[in-house]
């Protein structure tokens, strides 16, 4: 089953939502509600939610591919 919700939480200053992802997309900026940082992925990540949430994206759930 695909999870639509993650929690995302800030590498700059550790601040954690839970967020809906896009389930036919991949995100690739995010700003942070509290810091108010820009949020990009990690090398090698297709999304922000890759690889700061807690579940990853639902393109990479479907069939591991972005």
């Amino acid at each position: 089953m695909i999870q639509y919700q993650s929690v995302i939480t800030c590498p700059f200053c550790g601040f954690s939502k839970e967020e809906t992802m896009p389930d036919n997309a991949c995100r690739v900026f995010y700003q942070c509600t509290h810091c108010k940082g820009i949020i990009k992925p990690k090398e090698g990540d297709c999304c922000v939610f890759c690889s700061y949430g807690s579940v990853p994206c639902p393109p990479i759930q479907k069939d591991g591919t972005c």
